[in-house]
Formats: C-alpha cells, sequence, structure tokens
C-alpha cells in the first residue's frame, strides 16, 4: 500500500543510485529545457517570468552559493525549491514548506475528449484562476514548458492542468487547480490522467510535486496511480547581508 508523507514518518523514500527526479531542476535546464537556462556559475534558473525554480548542481559547494546569491531579488531573497540541505551560515529562510515528490506507478492515463490545448490566448485566464485556487506557481511564460490543458463549462475555464520541470524521460504535471464552482466533478483528475496520456505518449513518465500538508491532492494523487518517491522542501533564502540581484549571463 503506498505510504503518504505522515504514514511514512515524514521520511523519503530513497532510491538506488542517482535520478534526474533527484534535482529534476538541474536534469531539465541540462538537458530538455536547456533553451530556458539562466547561469550564474554552475547554478541555474528559469527566467523569473517562466518558473521561480532555481538549481545548484548535485556536488555544490560554497562557492556555488555565493553565485546563487547573484540571482537574489531586490529584497536579498531567491527561492531554493528542491534543496533540502541546511542553508549555509548566514544564510536566513524566510519561506520554508516541505513536501512531496509523487511518481506514476500505474496511473491511469486517458486522453479526454473535453480537455482542449490552452494556448497563449488563455493566458490571462489561467493566470486569475491560478491566482483564485493558489495550486502553486504559474507565471506570464509558463504554458511554455510544455502543454497545458483545460475543461471549460459555459466559457468558463473551469479547470487546468500541465507540464512543468522536464529533465530526461520525465515531465511533472503541475498547477492542478479547479474554479471553486466547478469542484467535485472529477475535473482535476480527468485533467490530470489526460495530461499524463500525453506525457505517456512521448515515452516518458509522469512526476508531480504538492505540499506535504495538502491531504486532499495526496489523496487524489494516489487514487490516480501516483507513489510517493521522495519528500522535498520549498524555500526561499535571504542572502547574507541581503545582496542585490545581478545580472546573469544566459546560458
Amino acid at each position: 500500500m503506498t505510504q503518504t508523507y505522515e504514514e511514512h514518518g515524514g521520511a523519503g523514500l530513497p532510491d538506488a543510485g542517482a535520478h534526474p527526479l533527484d534535482n529534476p531542476a538541474y536534469a531539465a535546464l541540462t538537458g530538455p529545457h536547456a533553451r530556458f537556462a539562466e547561469r550564474s556559475g554552475r547554478v541555474l534558473r528559469y527566467p523569473a517570468d517562466v518558473s521561480p525554480w532555481l538549481a545548484l548542481p548535485d556536488d555544490f559547494t560554497a562557492g556555488d552559493w555565493t553565485d546563487l546569491a547573484a540571482f537574489a531579488d531586490s529584497d536579498g531573497t531567491v527561492p531554493v525549491p528542491g534543496v533540502s540541505e541546511d542553508l549555509p551560515e548566514g544564510w536566513e529562510a524566510v519561506f520554508d514548506l516541505p513536501g512531496v515528490q509523487f511518481v506514476d506507478d500505474g496511473v491511469d492515463a486517458a486522453h479526454d475528449p473535453e480537455a482542449v490545448r490552452l494556448t497563449e490566448a488563455d493566458v490571462p485566464e489561467m493566470l486569475d484562476l491560478v491566482a483564485r485556487t493558489e495550486p502553486g506557481p504559474f507565471e506570464a511564460r509558463t504554458i511554455e514548458l510544455g502543454t497545458y490543458l483545460g475543461i471549460r463549462r459555459d466559457g468558463v475555464l473551469a479547470a487546468m492542468a500541465g507540464e512543468r520541470l522536464h529533465p530526461p524521460g520525465f515531465t511533472e504535471i503541475s498547477a492542478v487547480c479547479t474554479d471553486p464552482a466547478y469542484r467535485g466533478q472529477g475535473l482535476a483528475g480527468r485533467l490530470v490522467r489526460a495530461v499524463a496520456a500525453g506525457i505517456r505518449d512521448r515515452g516518458e513518465t509522469p512526476f508531480l510535486h504538492t505540499s506535504a500538508a495538502n491531504t486532499n491532492a495526496i489523496r487524489l494523487y494516489e487514487a490516480l496511480g501516483f507513489r510517493l518517491r521522495r519528500t522535498t522542501r520549498f524555500r526561499t533564502a535571504r542572502v547574507p547581508g541581503g545582496a542585490q540581484s545581478s545580472r546573469a549571463a544566459s546560458l
């Protein structure tokens, strides 16, 4: 039986050996999403209007944290999602949310005749839905990362889901959300299955992240056939001295 984060006592479920999902943003930005990568030394990130994901190399050093500070916002903070290790001396966590990573373990993936592919013309409505439902970060250019599907009811975007991180052989399902007026109809589950079907069609494996405290989402993902792979953390940190951001070169 699949264990929830709470049942497992908050500990990750280890996989043997190095794996693209152990550092998915770095694997994506050095692989299928390399065209998006911005670099500061060995530290990589997506453009801010695409995604807040930033990635350290697996063998990061103190020097890499110095390079990471170049990506700080004007308030001296920088997102460090997926980095579970302790912050270096002088760094301060200003946001710290335990997270979980799930991977396809027999998902009943299926295309949905009611799901339509969303385009740049739909972005204002998508941003509005995200602002009202808070499924996680979705920016003006996030749609460029992959396929986003939506279900409309009475001309309204009732629910959506799509693709975000793309490490080799895997694609993350993200931005799963439903307008409160249309909840309870199973739309989120249908869209996750539909996005998963598109990922499977490419010969890739779906995975996803959510908050460890989001028991409703965890229950849905387990029911759909995802299994808990590992725990993670979603954090924002303030750099020592509140350093200002500097210009980073594109990869």
